[in-house]
């Protein structure tokens, strides 16, 4: 078992939805993931770009970019996986997905999709304005 990494959450039922949230806007990222990428994480092998890093402390911040769909990734942001590395526990700890506003608001109600990309509630003006403008550009 030497060199395996155990996972814990900075806050594991907001981490949870968040999960959930992806898993049901957007199978491709949380497929990913859950298949490949969390197996990566425990065996040691640490995937996406350093953010930050504590030598002394033997902590290093990663941020992990997900495969999501052009569109969405123009319109809300890149889906990434924010965790951290404790070198000397040998603990991956999973703090949150990002965009965390549009996953979150996915987990509390049902979203609609406009051309195949998630409306905000709080900002679904805004959100079908870059949808309809990005449409635009393409042609």
């Amino acid at each position: 078992m030497k060199g395996t990494y155990v996972f814990e959450y900075l806050n594991e039922n907001e981490f949870k939805k968040l999960e959930r949230s992806l898993k049901k806007y957007n199978m491709l990222a949380y497929k990913k993931l859950y298949f490949e990428f969390y197996p990566k994480l425990k065996e040691g092998v640490f995937l996406g770009e350093v953010s930050s890093q504590d030598k002394e402390k033997g902590i290093t911040n990663y941020e992990l970019k997900l495969p999501t769909d052009m569109m969405f990734s123009k319109v809300h942001g890149d889906i990434k996986l924010h965790y951290s590395v404790y070198e000397e526990e040998n603990i991956v700890m999973l703090e949150s997905l990002s965009p965390e506003d549009i996953l979150s608001e996915g987990h509390q109600s049902e979203l609609v999709t406009y051309k195949g990309v998630m409306v905000s509630k709080q900002h679904s003006e805004k959100d079908l304005f870059k949808i309809n403008l990005l449409n635009m550009i393409q042609k």
